[in-house]
């Protein structure tokens, strides 16, 4: 069944001679539950992608639904809650807020929402990422695997529908990195969310359920071969 429909999305910038179309045309339906890897080289179109997916930012044209609520409908206000309420984010840059401790960072979208603490939630996902000790910790305290998983967990905090990782490794040694896509497979099987992850990495790639190669904002290939 699917949870995110995507159809003929567009996204342009500039006009005239100095046009730039990020995004040209581009379909994807992504199952519930389903991890899928989005895979292509700087300025393929990928980022722009996901922001659209996200609802970080609107299309030029073309529309995204999300368990039947169109984007499109909902103003800045109304978008920003149902992001908070239906998605987790994971940037490569962490984003976690240097003066609250790993335990804030995690509950503060929470927070944020106004909605009560699932204490005995938030205390599985803390266990499953290994992150029991370092609840007192501040971010500088951390090693980039560390402070990873803290925002993975800082994504799920919510219960998200559905996680967005915008190169999750890309600040991290390839051990490390391969460690955050094993317990991203592992969260989002345990916590029975749908995964969408944007990579510039093959390696990294081929761990999801699914691949769909970007190349000049279009879609170039779909299924489980990247190499296809």
């Amino acid at each position: 069944m699917s949870i995110l429909s995507a159809t003929n999305l567009c996204k342009t910038y500039g006009s005239g001679e100095s046009e730039v179309k990020a995004l040209d045309m581009v379909s994807l339906d992504v199952n519930e539950g389903e991890f899928v890897s989005i895979i292509g080289s700087s300025g393929s179109g990928k980022s722009t992608l996901l922001n659209m997916l996200g609802g970080l930012d609107r299309p030029t044209s073309g529309e995204v639904v999300i368990s039947g609520n169109h984007l499109s409908d909902m103003n800045d206000e109304e978008l920003t809650i149902f992001r908070r309420r239906n998605m987790g984010f994971v940037f490569q840059n962490y984003n976690l807020v240097p003066i609250l401790n790993v335990y804030e960072n995690i509950v503060l979208p929470v927070e944020l929402d106004g909605s009560p603490i699932d204490r005995e939630f938030v205390s599985h996902v803390v266990k499953t990422l290994g992150l029991e000790k370092k609840l007192n910790a501040m971010p500088n305290q951390l090693s980039g695997g560390q402070q990873q998983r803290v925002a993975i967990a800082r994504a799920l905090s919510t219960k998200p529908a559905i996680i967005l990782a915008d190169e999750p490794t890309g600040n991290l040694d390839s051990k490390t990195g391969m460690d955050v896509i094993s317990l991203l497979k592992v969260t989002s099987r345990d916590f029975n969310q749908t995964m969408i992850m944007i990579t510039h990495n093959e390696e990294i790639a081929i761990m999801a359920d699914r691949m769909v190669r970007i190349e000049d904002g279009k879609v170039a290939c779909e299924g489980g071969d990247v190499n296809a």
